[in-house]
């Protein structure tokens, strides 16, 4: 990986990391993500705007990106419901990079030689080891543990179907900004649907703190989606989950939570796994 499009994807792990830790909504879960999302529309709007058009062979895969987003948002919003985030985030986020390295390398045949599958490995080996650090393993009822699991695999899905998409459209801006307004107007609707107009209301008071949210969420992940067009997909999957790394940082700090040998360990292995990603 060219050390410009790695060190890119490491800003955009932080800026993914400071959206979920620093900007905290009196809102539930849900409610937070439609906010985050609404917004972002509005941004990749301006986005359509400033870039020149995707291709038209560009657009299934972002209707199909907006479907896959819905899923994950809806599935997210329900395994927190019911599930302690220190336990669902390491299934929903630490399973996906591996998932979509086997995706990719075994059906679409993508270039991942070993130093990159190895890193892979080694950076999924610490989420696990930082997430769980401390803990009785997993304590999580069945239907919790299924819609955790369903995370992940939306997670692979969408970023999959965008790290294409990104490279058909020839413009990975403006593909960004279309991916954004599909996300947008799709969960407008569901939230519409599930709760009424109500929901406008419920979330115009948090405006401010939603568009820091927007533009984190939204910068990390035009990223994400312009570095899949200059390198393996698995290797940025990964990659932007060194998240974890930074959340488990800032929780250091602002929390004052311990460091503790385990979770030092999958610090080490998350840093390996990532130098050896930039090598491959």
């Amino acid at each position: 990986m060219e050390p410009h499009v790695f060190l890119a994807v490491l800003a955009a792990a932080v800026m993914h990391a400071s959206w979920n830790v620093l900007v905290k909504l009196r809102l539930d879960r849900f409610l937070s993500l439609l906010l985050i999302q609404a917004l972002m529309g509005v941004g990749g709007i301006g986005m359509l705007l400033a870039f020149p058009p995707p291709t038209a062979a560009s657009i299934p895969y972002a209707l199909t990106s907006g479907i896959l987003h819905l899923g994950y948002n809806l599935f997210l919003a329900r395994s927190y419901r019911t599930g302690d985030l220190s336990q669902v985030y390491p299934i929903s986020r630490g399973a996906a990079p591996l998932l979509t390295l086997l995706v990719t390398w075994g059906f679409m045949h993508e270039d991942v030689n070993l130093t990159i599958g190895a890193g892979v490995a080694l950076l999924v080996a610490g989420i696990w080891a930082v997430s769980l650090a401390g803990r009785r393993g997993l304590r999580l009822d069945g239907l919790t543990l299924f819609f955790a699991i369903g995370t992940s695999l939306f997670i692979t899905a969408y970023t999959i179907v965008d790290g294409i998409g990104g490279r058909v459209s020839g413009q990975p801006s403006s593909y960004a900004g279309m991916v954004f307004v599909f996300d947008a107007l799709f969960l407008s609707a569901a939230a519409l649907a599930m709760r009424g107009p109500g929901v406008v209301r419920q979330v115009a008071p948090y405006w401010k703190t939603g568009v820091l949210g927007a533009l984190l969420a939204g910068g990390a992940y035009w990223i994400a989606i312009w570095a899949m067009t200059k390198a393996p997909i698995a290797g940025v999957a990964a990659l932007r989950e060194t998240s974890i790394l930074v959340v488990m940082l800032l929780s250091m700090r602002l929390l004052k939570e311990p460091v503790t040998l385990p979770r030092l360990a999958g610090a080490l292995l998350i840093v390996a796994g990532a130098m050896l990603i930039r090598l491959g």
